[in-house]
């Protein structure tokens, strides 16, 4: 049986949940929003949050039987019937394994939208020779960072976007004194930014380097100057990568970033 639980419930500070963390780490940033879904069992063995509208994120302890698991993801299933959700984000078994219980009970399909691989950075490798230095966005840059933005929302999901669409959220980030540009000879040519502070972790994300100015390790000195900054705040830095992306991936791991496990995306149809 699953209940409703408050923002400051202990089950994301208990050992069960810290294990997973790393993967689960959007969850603390779900959970913290008043009026978002935040659903556990009485155990402490399984956690679902989501805001109406996005893709609810499941977590299950690992230290739980298989049959165990079984019968808790029916009885979420059966919780949530009633509910339109757009999709799961889990581990890859329990997410397959909760639409398709989910996804029966609706008469509908899922398919898989992305596959998440999940890095931490215990210990970072600065790049060396590599040109430029960071600074922290101003709202000054929010119009490049629109078109960063805009960058990046093309390459993730390979439909173009216009740079004024994102103008309000760039604004966002620029105000945020959370989002760094990697500048060279007075030019912006990389950004990313820090999403999220966890107790134990910051999340980076919106990592991106126009086109033209790839290969040069801009995307590699800015992060790793970030996990810098983050880890002399005594947490650790991490992130979700692309799994179809070897590139991204290959940048992360070389500048210290450890996989700590892969999380599927999937859609409801």
């Amino acid at each position: 049986m699953v209940e409703h639980f408050s923002a400051g419930d202990g089950v994301l500070l208990g050992e069960a949940f810290v294990k997973d963390e790393v993967k689960f780490n959007l969850i603390h940033m779900i959970t913290g929003f008043e009026g978002n879904v935040r659903l556990k069992t009485p155990e402490d063995t399984l956690v679902l949050a989501y805001s109406q509208g996005f893709r609810p994120w499941l977590w299950i302890s690992s230290e739980v039987s298989h049959s165990e698991k079984e019968t808790l993801i029916q009885e979420l299933a059966e919780h949530l019937k009633d509910e339109e959700l757009p999709g799961i984000i889990s581990e890859p078994d329990i997410a397959r394994r909760f639409a398709e219980v989910f996804c029966q009970g609706k008469g509908t399909s899922f398919h898989t939208h992305l596959m998440l691989e999940v890095y931490h950075c215990p210990a970072v490798h600065k790049p060396i020779n590599v040109k430029g230095h960071v600074v922290q966005a101003s709202i000054e840059d929010a119009p490049l960072i629109a078109k960063f933005l805009a960058g990046f929302s093309e390459d993730a999901f390979g439909k173009p976007v216009d740079p004024k669409d994102m103008l309000s959220t760039a604004e966002g980030d620029a105000a945020s004194a959370q989002m760094y540009l990697w500048v060279v000879d007075g030019t912006s040519v990389s950004m990313a930014k820090i999403a999220h502070r966890s107790p134990r972790h910051a999340r980076i994300n919106d990592v991106y380097t126009p086109r033209d100015q790839r290969k040069k390790g801009y995307a590699s000195a800015i992060v790793a100057a970030i996990c810098e900054r983050v880890l002399e705040e005594r947490l650790i830095p991490m992130l979700y990568a692309d799994g179809h992306n070897p590139a991204a991936n290959k940048v992360y791991q070389s500048i210290g970033f450890v996989n700590a496990g892969r999380m599927n995306d999937l859609k409801f149809d």
